[in-house]
C-alpha cells in the first residue's frame, strides 16, 4: 500500500514539479512512507492503517465485480455463438473467432463496469492517499497553471460527504473523462483485431 500511495503521488504530479523523478523513485518514496522517514509530509498525512480498510475494499470489491461480470458475458457469448452454430452452421473462419473473441470481450466488459461502478470509491481513495503528501498538480481547468492539494480530510466518511456537500454527485466523476478515453480506445482495438484476424483467417483458408 504505501508503495501504491508513492506511485500514485508520481503519476498525479505536476511534470513542473517533478524535476526529473528516478525510476526507483516511487520505490524510495514506498519505503520512506513505510517508516515515516525520507519523504516530505505534513500533519494532513493520513496515517496507512486508516487507509487499509478503503483500499482492500476497492480491491476486493474490483475483484468480485469484474469476476462476476466476466462469468456472465462469456457464458451469454459461448451460449450466443453455440446457437448459432446450430442453426446456420459457423464457417472455419467464424469458429475461430468464436474461440477466441468471447473471452477478450468478456474481460474487456468486466473492466469496464468494475471501473465505471467503483470510480466514485476510487475518487475518495486516491484522495486520501495524497492528502498531506505535498502534492502539486496541474490545473486542467485553466491549463496553464499548478495547484496545491490542501484538503483536510479525516477519513473515508469526512471525504465522501465533504465531496458531495462542495462538489456535488459529479464530485466523485472527476476525471471520467479520461476512463471513457481509456474504453473507446480499447474497444477499437479489439474492433480491429477482429477485422485484422478475420481477414489473414480469410486469406488463409
Amino acid at each position: 500500500m504505501p508503495f501504491y500511495s508513492a506511485s500514485l503521488i508520481e503519476t498525479v504530479q505536476s511534470e513542473i514539479i517533478r524535476d526529473g523523478a528516478g525510476i526507483l523513485e516511487c520505490v524510495k518514496e514506498g519505503i520512506g512512507r513505510a517508516i515515516g522517514l525520507g519523504v516530505p509530509h505534513s500533519k494532513r498525512l493520513l496515517p496507512l492503517l486508516s487507509l487499509v480498510f478503503p483500499t482492500v475494499l476497492h480491491g476486493v470489491l474490483h475483484y468480485v465485480i469484474s469476476s462476476v461480470v466476466q462469468k456472465v458475458v462469456l457464458l451469454i457469448l459461448k451460449r450466443k455463438a453455440y446457437d448459432g452454430h446450430l442453426a446456420e452452421g459457423a464457417s472455419p473462419v467464424q469458429s475461430m473467432l468464436d474461440a477466441y473473441f468471447p473471452e477478450l470481450i468478456a474481460n474487456f466488459a468486466a473492466s469496464l463496469c468494475s471501473d465505471v461502478t467503483l470510480y466514485p470509491l476510487e475518487t475518495v481513495l486516491h484522495r486520501l492517499h495524497v492528502q498531506g503528501t505535498r502534492t502539486i498538480i496541474d490545473n486542467t481547468d485553466l491549463g496553464y497553471e499548478v495547484l496545491p492539494i490542501n484538503t483536510q480530510y479525516e477519513g473515508v466518511r469526512d471525504c465522501v460527504n465533504t465531496i458531495r456537500q462542495e462538489e456535488g454527485a459529479l464530485g466523485f466523476y472527476k476525471g471520467f473523462g479520461a476512463v471513457v478515453v481509456q474504453y473507446t480506445l480499447h474497444a477499437a482495438v479489439l474492433q480491429i483485431t477482429k477485422i485484422i484476424y478475420s481477414t489473414l483467417l480469410q486469406n488463409s483458408a
